[in-house]
């Protein structure tokens, strides 16, 4: 009686989980083909994809409407585009940066690991805020002004740390018998790391290099702060949110498309890791 209790409550709770998590979701979804602003599932004004198609319709159509007139295509665009240059520079920089904390902390035998551990990781249990006004500080006495570099520098700052997390966990199940031997036969450090140490981080990086990719994309408290005049993805929509008349529908769109490419590339991972499996 007691097993089928627990087993109840636990039932519920993963599906008060779910629902909790999910429905915010699927109302996005619902109100981004809904002809209604701000957005809403409750007042139904018709369907519409108009906030999808909002990003390349003539430019007549965008004054026509009531909505879409009101909103910078261009500038939305180009804050997009900055955030691609910004992830152009900040991942490889954090794969780099990562990938030789990860080394040296498996591979150096020290009493100070620990420490240095703590100070590698510091970066992510920092608040953005204070990563970005430490970044426009330091680089504002250097003569640098805040701009797209001190985004690039701040974001780098934290997002190494997520590469670093994934390497070390794939360089500790490497066997360093491997090293050792072709380092006894003759092979120097580099052609060790080259042939051997590279090829089997490379799954790692992968992973690391998108999950680096995503969180320079989303990535707004330190951006905010360190961002001076320029703009990314994620503080023009956070600008947009904080219209006084509620938000317009076109984020709802956005979100959406970004749920959509999301479930689409862990469902290709899933196939492929399957058929891998077979």
């Amino acid at each position: 009686m007691r097993r089928v209790t627990a087993n109840g409550v636990l039932s519920a709770y993963t599906w008060g989980f779910l629902i909790f998590m999910f429905a915010p979701l699927v109302l996005m979804i619902i109100s981004s083909v809904n002809d209604t602003s701000p957005p809403s599932v409750t007042e139904w004004g018709g369907f519409t994809t108009k906030w999808y198609s909002f990003f390349w319709m003539p430019e007549a159509q965008i004054r026509a409407d009531a909505v879409l007139r009101t909103l910078d295509r261009d500038r939305f665009i180009n804050c997009f585009g900055n955030s691609l240059q910004v992830s152009v520079v900040v991942v490889p920089l954090s794969l780099l940066l990562g990938l030789a904390g990860a080394v040296f902390l498996t591979r150096w035998r020290s009493r100070a690991n620990g420490i240095l551990w703590w100070v590698l990781l510091s970066p992510m249990l920092a608040p953005g805020v204070i990563l970005g006004l430490s970044a426009l500080v330091f680089w504002g006495r250097l003569g640098i002004g805040a701009g797209m570099f001190t985004i690039m520098m701040a974001q780098v700052t934290f997002i190494a740390g997520y590469p670093l997390l994934i390497l070390m966990a794939r360089l500790q199940r490497q066997p360093v018998e491997l090293e050792e031997a072709a380092l006894d036969l003759g092979a120097s450090p580099f052609r060790v790391f080259r042939r051997i140490t590279l090829p089997y981080l490379l799954p790692a990086l992968a992973s690391a290099a998108v999950i680096a990719f995503l969180a320079s994309m989303e990535n707004y408290n330190t951006t905010m702060f360190a961002k001076g005049g320029a703009c990314t993805f994620a503080t023009e929509i956070g600008a947009m949110s904080r219209n006084p008349n509620g938000h317009p529908p076109v984020i709802n769109a956005v979100g959406t498309v970004i749920i959509l490419l999301t479930v689409a590339a862990a469902v290709t991972h899933s196939l492929l890791t399957r058929r891998e499996m077979r």
